[in-house]
């Protein structure tokens, strides 16, 4: 068998495959978010380790837990894990979606620069990357800045609990800000600035890469064994795109989760001048360009469960007629933004309301709205010279069909949806399997797992009105924040 560990923002999944890739059983324990103040989101590390040992010993309880081969990783980026000299962790780990850095953004991006980021690490600083986190921590908790021995991400506690070995891969080190993303190392003017060393940082591996085994401790807390292989993994995008197979150069996977994430698998590596889009390496070896809205499938989980009071989204999204038309724009910006514009500023908006709209209308809106978020992202990452007809769609939204033919219709992409919802655990399973050999890489893996099952073609007529309605949603937001 093969193990993949999702540790994700509200819980950890651990999934069990057999040697096909065929999921077998799943387990999932929670944990709680602190919100110490607005715009803070901290976690106890240690409550990822404890839900970790307590999801394998579930599995533990029907399958015999020695008969995995490898296990590895996926997990939430940029979250800021600090341990001291002895392996102790220092304070609660700074989440990605945490926008306690406004300022310490502003420095690096005004007064170091963005031109200079850019040719640091080819990224540009955001509130959730982890660099931003370091300067924050310096600045205000001097006294635990200068405890620092390891410097980590959720994933790699995870991992380094179970191994003991102190690692990292590509993929995830490159939401940090203080990675060559180019050059797959660390970057050093970016230590410099952070004041950090290299012997605080973990080594960095491809994300199928081998780093160790399952420790004996660790394998006497779980029923694991020590000959099983411990492969690195990736941040949970780069991962949850193997989980969806998009891993071929130009291909493109959406996920509409609490977050949105427009994906493009390149082969080559991108240079993003403008810094409007995340340009990091892939879980495959290669790159990847992303654009990540902060609220998606989470907008829409606000109107429905906060705003309607209900639960039922199907029922919500089956009063939408997707071709019935309306002019009221919705801005999802309801935590600020990330990509293309960065602005943690800004607002969501509901625009061009009368007394004729009725509480579908304003769902299609809602809707209209955050795909319009990602076809704005999906316009950056086509003039970095990455073209695809289609795209595959995971996470929350896409169990709606009227969404995902919005979708087409906005994007002008077919939609494919696929023969799994695991996604992330998924891919680190896909990972592991490479790692212990059982495909020669992840694209031979993802074609023999990873099939299209429906598909959303796109209204041609649809399209031109919707790009009518796009330029009118961009006009709204530069005409209240420019």
């Amino acid at each position: 068998m093969y193990l993949g560990i999702d540790v994700g923002t509200s819980s950890l999944k651990a999934v069990l495959s057999d040697t096909n890739g065929k999921i077998i059983e799943t387990a999932s324990v929670n944990y709680a978010i602190s919100l110490p103040h607005d715009g803070w989101t901290e976690q106890n590390p240690d409550d990822w380790y404890h839900a970790e040992i307590k999801a394998i010993k579930q599995l533990g309880n029907r399958f015999d837990l020695s008969k995995i081969q490898g296990v590895s990783f996926c997990g939430q980026m940029h979250g800021l894990v600090l341990l001291d000299k002895n392996d102790h962790v220092i304070r609660p780990a700074i989440l990605w979606n945490d926008n306690r850095t406004v300022a310490e953004c502003a420095y690096l991006n005004n007064v170091i620069g963005k031109k200079r980021l850019i040719e640091y690490t080819n990224n540009i600083a955001f509130t959730g990357f982890t660099a931003p986190k370091l300067l924050w921590v310096a600045k205000h908790e001097p006294a635990l800045f200068k405890c620092i021995n390891k410097i980590m991400l959720p994933k790699d506690y995870a991992a380094y609990k179970m191994s003991e070995v102190f690692a990292t891969d590509f993929s995830d080190a490159s939401g940090t800000l203080y990675l060559d993303v180019k050059n797959k190392q660390w970057s050093k003017p970016m230590l410099k600035i952070l004041k950090i060393n290299q012997n605080q940082l973990p080594k960095l591996f491809e994300s199928y890469q081998v780093v160790g085994n399952v420790s004996k401790k660790f394998a006497k807390l779980t029923g694991m064994s020590t000959n099983t292989k411990v492969i690195i993994g990736g941040g949970d995008q780069a991962v949850g795109a193997v989980g969806t197979g998009t891993v071929e150069n130009n291909q493109l996977s959406i996920s509409l989760g609490t977050s949105g994430v427009i994906f493009a698998a390149s082969k080559d590596f991108k240079k993003v001048s403008s810094g409007a889009m995340h340009s990091f390496c892939h879980a495959t070896g290669q790159y990847h360009i992303m654009g990540v809205m902060l609220s998606a499938a989470g907008a829409f989980d606000w109107w429905v469960k906060d705003v309607l009071k209900t639960k039922n989204f199907k029922l919500i999204n089956n009063t939408i007629d997707y071709q019935k038309w309306n002019d009221i724009l919705f801005l999802p910006y309801l935590s600020g933004e990330r990509s293309p514009i960065n602005n943690p500023f800004a607002r969501a908006e509901l625009h061009k309301l009368s007394l004729l709209h009725t509480q579908a209308d304003i769902s299609k809106a809602i809707i209209e709205g955050i795909n319009f978020g990602l076809l704005d992202c999906l316009n950056s990452i086509q003039q970095l010279g990455i073209k695809s007809k289609s795209a595959r769609v995971i996470g929350g939204g896409a169990n709606f069909d009227t969404w995902l033919q919005i979708l087409a219709d906005i994007l002008n992409l077919n939609i494919n949806t696929i023969n799994t919802t695991e996604g992330g655990a998924l891919g680190a399973i896909i990972l592991a399997m490479v790692g212990c050999g059982r495909f020669k890489n992840v694209s031979t893996a993802c074609k023999v797992i990873i099939k299209n099952t429906k598909i959303f073609k796109p209204n041609a007529a649809l399209h031109q009105k919707y790009l009518q309605k796009f330029r009118a949603w961009k006009k709204l937001y530069l005409t209240l924040y420019q």
